[in-house]
Formats: C-alpha cells, sequence, structure tokens
C-alpha cells in the first residue's frame, strides 16, 4: 500500500521503485582579514566538519528518514575537506547483518544458474561462498546518502566560504524530505541551494504507471515555518516532471556573526560598513550563482 497524492490510498503490484532524490549546496560565508586568520577559519571548519562529524549527521538522518545503514565510507583530505558516503536501504527491507548479505533463501535455486562438474560442492558452502561476495549489498536498494565539503578563502578580499554538497538518493517508501530540517540547521548557513527529484515509476495492482506517491508542489512545504522565516527563498517548480527547485538566502546579516581573527575587533565604522557590503555582495553571487557588479552605496 502506498499514500499517494490528494490523500489517496493506493495498492501497488510490487515493491514501490520511484527514486527520490535531495541535493543540497550549502554555503557559509566569513570575513577573515589577515591569512593567518583565513587558514584558522579553515582549519577550525575543518575540524568542526570533519570525516567523524559528517558520519554522524549521515547516522542521524537514515535515523529520521527511517532508513537501515548498510555500510559507510569516510575520507578526510589533505591539506581539508572530507567526504562520508553511506549505503542504506528501508528499514524493513533486509534484517541480515550487513557484513553477510543473503542472496538466496536456499542456495538450491543457485544451482540452476551455474555448473558444477566432477566434485562435490556442498550447498551450505556454496552459499557461504556467494553470500560473502564483496560489494552486493552496494546495489541492494539504489539508496545512498553523500557528503563532501569544500572550504576555500580569497586572500586579497579577506573572504573564505565553506560549502557543504549533501546528496540522499532513496528507493522505495522512505524519503529524504524529513531530513530538510535536521541538515538546514546543522550547517546554519547563509545560503542553501536545494534540487529535490522523484524519477522512474511504479505500477498498481492495475498495471497503472504511478509517478508520484506523495503530496508535494514545493520544497518549501516540508521546511518549517520558524526556519524558513529567517531566509528570503524563491522557487522553480516543475511539477509535471516531478522537479522542485528551492534557493534560500538569510534575511538578517550580523556582522558580528561573520569576523573570524583578533585583527577584526578593533575596526573602524567605516571599516565595518565596507566588510559589510562585502559579505552582502559574497552572499548574493553566491544565491544567484553570477558574478555581480558591486555597488559602491550598497549595504
Amino acid at each position: 500500500m502506498v499514500r499517494r497524492v490528494k490523500g489517496r490510498t493506493i495498492k501497488l503490484q510490487g515493491f514501490n521503485n520511484l527514486t527520490k532524490s535531495l541535493s543540497f549546496n550549502i554555503y557559509d560565508v566569513c570575513y577573515a582579514r589577515s591569512r593567518d586568520s583565513q587558514i584558522s577559519y579553515l582549519e577550525y571548519i575543518d575540524e568542526e566538519y570533519n570525516s567523524k562529524r559528517l558520519e554522524t549527521i549521515v547516522e542521524d538522518v537514515t535515523q529520521i528518514i527511517n532508513a537501515k545503514l548498510v555500510s559507510i565510507s569516510t575520507q578526510d583530505y589533505e591539506p581539508r575537506g572530507a567526504s562520508v558516503v553511506a549505503l542504506i536501504n528501508e528499514e524493513n527491507s533486509i534484517q541480515q547483518e550487513p557484513s553477510k548479505p543473503r542472496l538466496f533463501d536456499h542456495a538450491e535455486e543457485l544451482l540452476d544458474t551455474v555448473e558444477i562438474k566432477d566434485q562435490e560442492f556442498p550447498l551450505d558452502e556454496l552459499e557461504k561462498q556467494v553470500s560473502n561476495a564483496p560489494s552486493i549489498v552496494g546495489h541492494l536498494d539504489k539508496s545512498h546518502i553523500a557528503i563532501h565539503t569544500y572550504p576555500e578563502y580569497h586572500h586579497l578580499t579577506g573572504l573564505a566560504s565553506f560549502r557543504v554538497d549533501i546528496d540522499i538518493s532513496t528507493c522505495g517508501m522512505i524519503s529524504p524530505l524529513s531530513a530538510l530540517n535536521y541538515l538546514i540547521e546543522n550547517f546554519d548557513s547563509e545560503v542553501v541551494i536545494i534540487d529535490y527529484r522523484i524519477r522512474g515509476f511504479t505500477r498498481d495492482t492495475k498495471g497503472r504507471k504511478i509517478f508520484l506517491d506523495h503530496d508535494i508542489n514545493s520544497i518549501q512545504d516540508y521546511i518549517d515555518q520558524e526556519i524558513s522565516s529567517r531566509y528570503i527563498a524563491y522557487d522553480i517548480n516543475l511539477i509535471s516532471e516531478n522537479n522542485f527547485h528551492t534557493k534560500m538566502r538569510k534575511k538578517e546579516i550580523r556582522l558580528k556573526d561573520f569576523l573570524f581573527g583578533d585583527e577584526v575587533k578593533n575596526l573602524s565604522a567605516k571599516e565595518k560598513n565596507r566588510i559589510k557590503r562585502a559579505l552582502i555582495h559574497e552572499i548574493q553571487e553566491i544565491f544567484e550563482c553570477q558574478n555581480l557588479e558591486m555597488r559602491s552605496g550598497r549595504i
């Protein structure tokens, strides 16, 4: 059974194989005047969002969307940056230990697909060898979570930024949309760009194709009102294509939240005004995904 748009309940022919893909680009921006402060900021970000922290976030997301963690791989990079990739499936779809996937309920079924000549090969040993085959679990339900970080800075302007790319792709009844609020809150960034797409189709018992199994007109429908009130947001929704896009930019820019390093403690009013204009300009360029002309009177 599956809950469909407008509240209708539909009985499916088999497994719900709709693929729901949620992609984030999250940006944090900072001003650090000296090169030492810029590097210190990047090192702070690198420590704050290292692979261990990202692994915890992945584990939390897996629980939030009611999925089961099958396997996870982490990597910290030099000089900075980190990645985490996890394979997941529906909580109730497979209950075996991740390291020992069971491919067949009965090993006898395998005999239809292999030929064994001139030797005795116990069925339990055959099943054991196949069950321990590497990488099979990787394609269990075609569901995964991937997080990559990209810290950078510009030594002339003093502007530094931290980008996080997050991809959650699920297959079946589990949906990545329930993790939206958690992820936005966890990174609390100035710019959030989100894409959500439902791909493929499943069938009901009459053979009719089902291209969407939940109500959605906009990604913003699934963002908590208290969170969305902090952002200016724009949508591009191709509802007929099950393709949704939302861009969010923080409404309030408080200079004290963006300054990093000891040398920015005693800034003049004129310098504070210049830095704030530069920060707003940087955030707007990231939000609009293009270079913009700097306006001297803009604050």
